[in-house]
């Protein structure tokens, strides 16, 4: 590499368009040349022919669109490409020939005619540098941080958010923070993320533990849990509590050392984020805390999950949370109270200079070479750094006394024109050392000198040479002692530039390499992190272990409840398998993985979103195309599922049925109670009470726990037997037999309760909260609302959390507090709506506390939001009741719309007696004959109201309503 190759090729053009038109022939005609240039990346093949015959065969399209811009030239003249252009600066008079479509490139490019060197060329101004500060510039920027710094001392939490793009001096400014407290008691806590770690759970928080514990893969697992006891046992007292969640995070076996856990994956999820705060808070009780949380655009979305719980911790503490990031991430703690914003813009000229003198070791550089170095860095300090670094390296620079002075003229653009060129220029000088820079940029930003020295297999003396001689260039970092030495690339810029400077078939061996040597040497790295070896088997080209990989790395996320990263390994996995060769050998990976993405997507963003259907169709055609008879279950039931919860339940119901069959055909007992259990929910969904009742009672006859209570997890949903329970006490509910459905409700809360399992526990507490409202219990429905809030809050599950909400507003509401049961229904009405078969009971509840509080119009709101949503006449659950609760708001209006009303709860009774849901009908009955009674005409109301009750015929455990029905007819016959 050169530093000024775009220079002497526009030299070297226009001499040749000089020389050829003075060229005299035989033929004595004139000669003319046509030269373009441009400026890229190129591999350069094989040598061809001997001696002046001798050419080198270049490949890219660098050389394809220096044709292209030859055949845009006039006779005898350089035209540049624009990337040419910006590296010429102001060295050559330019003339612009606007931009240019030119076959083979998708955009127009560029294209300038070079007319001659630039008068300008050798004119600099002379430069006064600034003294060396300790840190450069950035005095607003600075005050700011001391003095949020000063604050958070005092035990007011404060957070600043640190912002630039790369090379800005981001890491410099937490680096000077540091240093200005370095003399006070305090701790410091740092958590570095990586590009290649933004899907591993927790990777900062991961690394700073081990580093901070000093742990060593090699180590056996008491000798880690000693180190890592002893670091916790500086902050918490109740180390043998938090001790074994961390270990799980960490993955150290803990041999029987603690009691097992005995958590769900959500539980320990939540109960593992919390430990890592209370050991944050921990240390912030000792003395103040400087938390630096760096380069948050790599974080992980459980990283960023506890960066804001721990914001919103940080406040009541003396910590400094400083947080940095390049433009393109959208920091959500923006405008929060005590958080800050710093911007870091590029320097200015002084700063620049000063900035220079202090790499230069105080001295100051010949003007020209400083006028140079200004010209090319615009200000950026990496670029700044790196370039001076570059040039006192040159040799072309002596010292003298205070000053630097050049032992030569200095040849034209003889400083690097980029930063990559920067460093690509210095790679190349470092010779043979090129190679383990190049090594240890395919292993990624960190490295182990344990797997670079397994991987390049040289003897130990060189390669630590080698080592050496990168962290005196300052490209390396150096960390640890052996035999747990680590390096690090000092900036992500650096690494790519050694790393792009790899041929693609030399990358493709490399990462080969790396990821079978951390395979058979280093277990426990692969076992720990398998998207990193899912990284490298993927930059090698061997798709297949790629995917496995991915996979577990998906299904690693998936345990931990790490829902987010699940999804993203999940994706990284399916499109290795797009890689394989057609045919089973590519379907069936596929067919697990879309069978495993699914359910994660339906956790993290809900049914509703876009990419579950084509998820699990995608599954469904594969199986049935493998003939896979599980595959193809599990594939319907996802698109069942997507039909059943956005309440297309025509083509649920014959999903299910499909299902169903599928299930007997099998002959897997546990896949023909999952089958009826989908029957049993859409049935639910309808409205339609007999086949609830049937495939309900069915349920309750083949659950049982002990073989069948893995379903839920296996399906990515609730308990069948739970659910079985409940649902069949909704619809004998329905049915008007009150005693059993009771029963049947409180038996499902209790099965709920002993399995432990949080979405189970949860849909009968749901369930159960609806029964008990129809039953009009409201002591009921408040126990069991807190219940669900406890949970909720406890397994971070916001729908449900929502949904307690919204009913203890309504359990407020019915005390008495109508104005503030109505406010905290109404806040959780959008959410709660979202929630499968009971949008038009949440809206009846809303409906019904809006007309108690005089609200008419608003009352109608709900009631006709849900019917807009009802695609097929007299189907859906709680129907009939938001016609009755219609007609009552119509009664209610200013005048009365009796007609309207009076049809209102005639089609009530009739979708009532349609679905069976003869409570339902019951209380629509009622209604319609109070209304005929208000009217004077009592008669008229009567023939339904007797119906209904003469079919429960002297049944005791019948709804509460029945005595009033029975009261009414009464009155009436006695009249």
């Amino acid at each position: 590499a050169h530093e000024d190759d775009a220079e002497r090729a526009v030299r070297a053009g226009l001499e040749i368009a000089g020389v050829v038109g003075a060229l005299q022939t035989r033929a004595g005609c004139k000669l003319q040349v046509r030269i373009g240039i441009a400026t890229g990346l190129v591999v350069v093949g094989d040598l061809v022919g001997q001696g002046a015959a001798q050419e080198q065969a270049v490949v890219g399209d660098t050389p394809n669109l220096a044709a292209r811009l030859q055949a845009l030239a006039e006779p005898d003249s350089v035209v540049v490409a624009g990337a040419t252009r910006r590296l010429l600066r102001d060295r050559f008079v330019l003339r612009d020939l606007g931009r240019h479509s030119v076959k083979g490139l998708a955009e127009p490019v560029e294209a300038w005619v070079a007319e001659g060197v630039s008068a300008s060329e050798s004119r600099f101004e002379a430069a006064h540098a600034a003294r060396l500060t300790a840190f450069v510039g950035r005095e607003t920027e600075s005050a700011l941080a001391r003095d949020r710094q000063r604050q958070a001392w005092r035990g007011e939490g404060q957070i600043v958010l640190i912002s630039g793009e790369a090379g800005i001096g981001k890491s410099r400014f937490s680096g000077w923070l540091a240093e200005q407290v370095a003399d006070q008691p305090h701790t410091r806590l740092r958590y570095q993320c990586s590009p290649f770690h933004h899907d591993s759970t927790l990777y900062p928080f991961v690394q700073q533990f081990e580093r901070v514990a000093q742990i060593a893969p090699d180590e056996s697992p008491a000798c880690k849990l000693d180190k890592l006891e002893a670091v916790l046992g500086l902050a918490l007292a109740r180390t043998q509590e938090i001790a074994p969640l961390i270990a799980s995070l960490l993955s150290i076996p803990t041999d029987g050392r603690y009691p097992p856990l005995g958590l769900s994956p959500a539980q320990q999820r939540r109960q593992t984020l919390a430990a890592l705060l209370d050991q944050m808070e921990g240390l912030a009780r000792q003395k103040p805390v400087l938390m630096l949380f760096e380069d948050a655009h790599w974080a992980d979305p459980t990283s960023l999950e506890l960066l804001n719980l721990a914001i919103e911790r940080v406040r009541r503490l003396p910590v400094l949370l400083l947080i940095t990031f390049r433009p393109e991430f959208e920091a959500p703690w923006k405008g929060l109270p005590d958080v800050a914003t710093v911007a870091l813009g590029r320097l200015d000229r002084n700063q620049a200079e000063a900035m220079v003198e202090r790499v230069t070791g105080g001295r100051k550089l010949p003007a020209e070479v400083m006028a140079q170095v200004l010209a090319k860095t615009d200000g950026v300090p990496l670029f700044l750094e790196e370039l001076t670094k570059n040039l006192l390296e040159s040799g072309l620079l002596i010292e003298d006394g205070e000053h630097y002075r050049l032992d030569a003229p200095l040849p034209p653009l003889a400083i690097p024109s980029t930063l990559q060129d920067s460093l690509m220029a210095r790679l190349d000088r470092l010779g043979t050392v090129r190679e383990i820079a190049q090594v240890g940029a395919a292993i990624g930003r960190e490295f182990s000198y344990a797997l670079l020295n397994a991987v390049i297999g040289r003897d130990e003396p060189s390669l630590k040479a080698a080592l050496a001689q990168l962290e005196d260039a300052e490209l390396l970092f150096r960390s640890g002692a052996a035999p747990d030495l680590r390096y690090s690339f000092k900036h992500a810029l650096v690494q790519d530039t050694a790393y792009e400077s790899l041929l693609k078939s030399r990358r493709q061996v490399l990462h080969q390499r790396i990821a079978v040597t951390v395979e058979e040497r280093f277990p426990t790295s692969a076992e720990a992190e398998p998207e990193v070896l899912a990284h490298h088997f993927s930059r090698a080209g061997l798709a297949e272990r790629a995917c496995y990989y991915y996979a577990r790395a998906g299904d690693r996320a998936v345990v931990r409840s790490a829902y987010a990263e699940a999804v993203a390994h999940f994706d990284a996995a399916l499109t290795e398998a797009s890689r394989l060769s057609p045919g089973a050998q590519r379907d069936r990976p596929e067919l697990a993985l879309l069978l495993k993405q699914g359910p994660a997507i339906l956790v993290l963003r809900g049914v509703q979103d876009r990419e579950v259907e084509p998820v699990y169709q995608r599954a469904y055609d594969i199986a049935r195309a493998l003939d896979d008879e599980r595959g193809l279950f599990k594939a319907l039931w996802g698109l069942w599922f997507c039909a059943n919860l956005t309440r297309r339940t025509g083509t649920a119901r014959d999903r299910a049925d499909q299902l169903v069959a599928l299930g007997q055909r099998s002959g897997d007992e546990a896949l023909f109670l999952e089958a009826i259990h989908c029957r049993w929910s859409t049935a639910f969904f309808r409205g339609d009470v007999a086949r609830v009742l049937e495939d309900g009672r069915e349920g309750v006859r083949h659950y049982d726990a002990a073989r069948h209570s893995r379903l839920g997890a296996e399906f990515g949903g609730h308990d069948p037997g739970v659910c079985a329970h409940v649902v069949l006490g909704l619809g004998l509910l329905q049915f008007g037999n009150t005693r059993e459905a009771k029963d049947l409700i409180d038996r499902a809360v209790a099965l709920g309760e002993m399995l432990e399992n949080p979405t189970s526990l949860t849909f009968a507490y749901m369930n159960a909260m609806t029964g008990y409202q129809i039953i009009g219990d409201r002591a009921a429905v408040s126990r069991l609302m807190e219940r669900m809030s406890e949970v909720a809050d406890k397994f971070n599950l916001p729908p449900q959390r929502s949904i307690a909400t919204f009913m203890r507003g309504w359990v407020n509401a019915s005390e008495g507090d109508l104005s503030g049961g109505l406010q905290i229904m109404e806040s959780e009405f959008a959410r709660v709506s979202m929630m499968g078969p009971l949008p038009p009971f949440y809206a009846g509840l809303l409906a019904s506390i809006r007309l108690e509080d005089g609200q008419v119009e608003r009352a109608f709101e709900p009631l006709d939001a849900i019917l807009r949503t009802i695609k097929e006449p007299g189907v859906g659950f709680f129907l009939p009741e938001i016609h009755r609760l219609r007609a009552e708001c119509l009664l209610r209006l200013d005048p009365p719309d009796f007609d309207a009303a009076i049809s209102e709860f005639e089609i009530a009774i009739a979708t009532a007696k349609q679905q069976q849901a003869r409570t339902f009908q019951l209380r629509a009955a009622i209604g319609l004959s109070q209304a005929w009674a208000a009217k004077g005409a009592r008669d008229k109301g009567v023939a339904p109201l007797r119906e209904i009750v003469s079919a429960f015929g002297d049944d005791a455990g019948g709804p509460l309503e029945l005595a009033a029905a029975r009261s009414i007819l009464s009155d009436v016959f006695t009249a």
